[in-house]
């Protein structure tokens, strides 16, 4: 019987007791994780290895983890990255997704939590997407290439995330109407239960988009979702 190669997870945390712990529940889910101490190491890491999956924590000798980050994201833009971090602060989370995590886990965190924060990142970049072309499509002024991860229009440039691309296709295909954070966590995310989750990832990452892209074309509806307006 021939064994199936193990997703490899790449994990920069510079607490022995956390990393170590993380390593352990990792292979315990099947994957085949690598640990680094340093951020500096764990830049090198990833840059040198091909991995599945980057949880990175923020704060690192060496290299924080928002320059280990921004450095990973532009030389690989489609890499997923879980941010691991003790800071739970609005501007330290939104400084991480500007720097180009997908996602964020406060500590301290449940077991059930970060594995379905890392399952969730893994389908969601999975090789099934490629089964269908993705097509550029316009976003207020913004000319987005999901396939490309970018977004242009006319005087600058933007790096997208995955998450970033597949928010951005889903309100333009549902534009005019309201999207539910629940519909959200569901479809981009990937959480089969979405009520039992709570998190402001959704909140923070939209937010992170309206700095992006001009604050007027995502619309907040209280109590129910956003709009995009374009």
């Amino acid at each position: 019987m021939v064994e199936l190669a193990r997703p490899r997870v790449l994990v920069v945390e510079d607490e022995e007791s956390i990393r170590q712990g993380l390593l352990d529940v990792l292979v315990f889910h099947g994957y085949e994780p690598e640990g680094q101490e340093r951020g500096d190491d764990g830049l090198r890491t990833a840059l040198d290895g091909d991995f599945a999956l980057v949880l990175l924590d923020l704060m690192l000798p060496g290299m924080n983890g928002f320059d280990v980050c921004e450095k990973l994201r532009e030389a690989k833009p489609k890499q997923p990255i879980l941010i691991l971090t003790a800071r739970g602060s609005e501007e330290d989370v939104l400084r991480g997704f500007r720097s180009g995590g997908d996602d964020y886990v406060t500590k301290p965190f449940s077991i059930a939590e970060l594995m379905a924060r890392v399952e969730s990142l893994l389908r969601r970049s999975g090789v099934t997407r490629e089964e269908a072309p993705e097509r550029p499509f316009r976003f207020g002024s913004w000319q987005v290439d999901p396939a490309e991860l970018r977004a242009d229009d006319g005087d600058q440039t933007l790096t997208l995330t995955r998450r970033d691309a597949d928010l951005l296709a889903l309100f333009a295909r549902d534009a005019g109407r309201i999207v539910s954070r629940r519909r959200l966590l569901r479809e981009i995310w990937g959480y089969e239960n979405p009520d039992r989750i709570e998190t402001r990832s959704v909140d923070m990452h939209i937010a992170k988009l309206r700095k992006l892209l001009g604050s007027n074309l995502l619309e907040t509806v209280r109590g129910e979702g956003y709009r995009f307006s374009g």
